[in-house]
This record gives structure tokens, sequence and C-alpha cells, in this order.
């Protein structure tokens, strides 16, 4: 039998009355660490020994507990039974617990938790924080490795670990990505002590605060209403329920099909006028049309937002094995870009879909000049082209003459499909680097429009 015990964050009084009673009638008690305010009151019969030159004389953490839990295994094999306390709750940021409890399980040995007051609620007593109201707990040491925060922004949340400014400072990059650089938050030194105390400041300066140290604790309030994903998702999935929207209830996949290709368009727009807020606005607007998709295949059983998530999250793992795996790209992009193509390659051979000739995997549902600037491409890149501009234009203008002399509309409208392709391969030879970079000018459709009525009025 595995005892394992709760000291709590502070003094001896924070003790629960079955923590002390086992305390009391126990002769040997394992302690993660003396550093704590209530070892010093103990009572004065038990023998106490600590673990703290296991930190000392081991490099990592993960071998600090592995060595943990080795001895204590082997301890409570030999005597029958173990008594071990750690400060705080054995089930709040105890690492050594975990492993400990899943080792014993794998021996066929039980596990007693006797809990105790963790870090958190003397916490929340400072800050005036209800935990129920959707607050998150993570570890500030997981966050800080990540480079976005893995936090629902609309809630708020609290990050335990932030034992020095180095961590800090690795902890503000994450966070900044998804909160302003002066967001207000607070910093809580010392929860469940006598010397607690709350430091309010910017996100920007946690790393400059002198008094970080073992037992700070950084608290996020809440970005604000609307600004998760999930809150935009219940937006959707209301709009989609017998309580929401008669129009966005009858949509499918199909019939938004317009409204994805036209918002898509209105994102380029925002982007080449360089207009930052016009790109957020766009961006949301096209997000909306990826969620509302995301919200009938849910309504239909065929799949949920998660799923998309994490097959575009695999595949981007995948394909950059020059960041995830141990592929040499020398800092090449051209070698990422040669080395993401086989990646394809490679995976579509695999869900036997490979590309049977040049052409394949080229969507033929995109815009005609979309589809011929990517097969101009393509033939391109296999050495099919022409010798040089002037046989390209020599090339258009016999495609304008099939125009004309097509006999029936059907063939006018593959001569036309020609000709588009033609005058896409032209871009190519005058240096367009995308199809885009040819646009109709809204004055000389005005302009023709204007010479249009002029003539029909003269009839």
């Amino acid at each position: 039998m595995i005892t394992i015990l709760g000291l709590g964050p502070g003094a001896v009084e924070q003790l629960s009355l079955q923590a002390w009673r086992r305390l009391q009638s126990a002769e040997t008690v394992y302690l993660r660490t003396r550093h704590h305010p209530c070892v010093k009151d103990l009572p004065p019969q038990l023998e106490c020994i600590s673990f703290d030159d296991v930190y000392a004389e081991t490099a990592s953490f993960d071998a600090v507990y592995a060595t943990i839990s080795a001895r204590l295994l082997q301890t409570a094999e030999r005597d029958g039974q173990v008594l071990y306390a750690v400060p705080g709750d054995p089930m709040v940021g105890e690492a050594t617990v975990g492993r400990l409890r899943r080792q014993a399980a794998e021996a066929g040995m039980a596990v007693e938790i006797i809990s105790g007051i963790s870090f958190i609620e003397p916490l929340l007593a400072q800050i005036g924080v209800d935990a129920l109201d959707g607050l998150q707990i993570l570890d500030a040491l997981a966050v800080a490795a990540d480079y976005h925060p893995p936090i629902n922004p609309q809630l708020p949340a609290l990050l335990a670990q932030v034992y020095s400014r180095d961590v800090a400072s690795d902890l503000k990059l994450s966070l900044m990505n998804q909160y302003p650089d002066t967001f207000p938050v607070k910093l809580i030194h010392a929860a469940g002590n006598a010397a607690v105390e709350v430091e309010k400041l910017c996100l920007y300066e946690i790393d400059r605060s002198p008094r970080i140290g073992m037992l700070t604790a950084l608290y996020l309030p809440a970005l604000g209403r609307l600004s998760s994903l999930e809150a935009f998702q219940n937006i959707i999935a209301h709009l989609r329920s017998p309580q929401g929207c008669p129009w966005d209830r009858e949509q499918t996949h199909r019939s938004l099909r317009p409204f994805l290709i036209e918002e898509t368009y209105e994102v380029l727009e925002a982007i080449d006028a360089g207009d930052p807020q016009a790109l957020a606005e766009e961006l949301g607007d096209l997000l909306l049309q990826i969620v509302l998709h995301a919200q009938i295949a849910v309504d239909a059983g065929e799949f949920f937002m998660a799923d998309v998530l994490r097959r575009v999250s695999k595949k981007m793992i995948r394909r950059h094995p020059h960041v995830w795996g141990d592929v040499d790209v020398r800092g090449d992009s051209q070698t990422v870009t040669l080395n993401w193509e086989d990646i394809k390659r490679a995976e579509k051979a695999q869900a036997g879909k490979a590309r049977r000739g040049v052409l394949d995997g080229i969507s033929t549902s995109a815009p005609a000049l979309f589809v011929s600037y990517r097969y101009s491409q393509r033939a391109a890149k296999m050495g099919f082209n022409w010798g040089s501009a002037d046989e390209v234009a020599a090339k258009a203008q016999e495609e304008w003459d099939e125009i004309f002399a097509a006999a029936t509309d059907a063939e006018r409208a593959a001569e036309i499909g020609d000709l588009i392709f033609v005058l896409v391969n032209w871009l190519l030879w005058l240096d367009a680097d995308d199809p885009e970079s040819v646009r109709v000018s809204p004055q000389r459709v005005r302009w023709r429009s204007r010479c249009s009525h002029t003539a029909r009025g003269q009839r």
C-alpha cells in the first residue's frame, strides 16, 4: 500500500484532519522536499526522509521523478506500506504522483490519496475568481514550450510553475501570439503563505518582475466575449439549430459553393489593397464559410471540426520533416518545395490517387484562367512550350480567327477556351507571376457600358 498525502500550500494549520491523524499515527514519512512551511511542525515522533538529495544529484526533472517513484515502490514492496507527502494536493501539479500511480497499478499495488489544499484555492481567494466560471488551469512550462498557447481566450486561465524569469520570458512570447502585449495580467507569489503577494502588470512585463520564484503563478483574465473559435462555432451551430435562422438551416455544401469562391476573392482584394483591417474583416467572412461547412457536416453526421483540424495538423507535420523530423534542407526554400512535392506524391500514391499524367491534381472546378495558368506551368516544366513570345502571339491570333470561323456556338465556346489557354501562356512569357496580373478595369467597364447605352439610344 502506498499512501500519498497532501501537505497543503503553507502552515501546518492548513492540513486536513485526516492528513494530521495519519501523520500522528505514522513512524516514517517520505517527503518530496523538506522545503515546505509545515515540515518543521510535523508530529515529533515522525522520521522525515526527504528526496532533496535526488534533486541535487540528478540532471533532469524527469530523472528526478523516476528515481523518487522507484525508491518509493521498492520501499512499499519491502515494508508492505509507505507514506509519501507532497506539497499542496497530490492530484495538482505533482508529476511524481502520476508516475507512481501508474507504476503501482502495473505492480498490482494499492494507492491511497489523502487530499490537501492545493495552491489553487488560496490563489483564487487572492484574485477573487470562481474556478467554475470557466477557469483553465495549465502548466506554464508546457505553454512556454509552445509557439501558440493552447488556451481559449474567451475564458480566464491560471498558469502554474512560473518559477523563474526565464520561464516567464518564454511564456510571454507564447501568450503574445494570442493576447496584446499590454494585456493586463496578475502574478501571484506564494499563494497560501503569509508572504503572499499579487502583482498587477502588463503581459510584456512579466519577465521583469524581481519577485518571481518557485511559488509564482500567472493569472490571465478573459480576453473578452466572442474572442475564440469555440464561441464562433457556437454562433454557427445556433444559426443551424431549430431556434436559429431558416436560411442557414437550408444551406448545403453545394448551395454555399459560390459564396466560398466570392469570399476568397474578397480576401485577395484586401491583400492587394494592403489594408490590414479589411483583411481581418474578409478573413472573418471566409472563416464563416469554413465553419458553416463544418457545421453542415456535423449535422449530417459526416465529420466534426476536430476532424478538419486534426487532418490539416497531421498534414502540416508530415510535410515538414525538416521541422518535426530529421530532414536537412540547409535553409533552402527551393529544397523545401521539392521535398513538399515528393511527400505529396507519396501521400497520393499511398491513398491510391497517384498522378497518371503531368496535368493530374489541378482542380478543374477552379476558374478557367487559373486552370489554364496551372496547365501552362506544368507543361513548361516538362519542356512543352512555344519557343518565343512571338510564337505565342501568332498562336493567339490563330485562335482568335478560329473563334469567328466556328460554325456553332459549341465550337465557338471551345475555341474561346483555346484562346484563354494561349493568352495565359503568353502571360508567362511576359513574366506575369500569376493569372491575377490581368485585371478588368472598372473604369473601362463603365466606359464601355456608357458607349453601349448611347449606341442603343441612337438606334
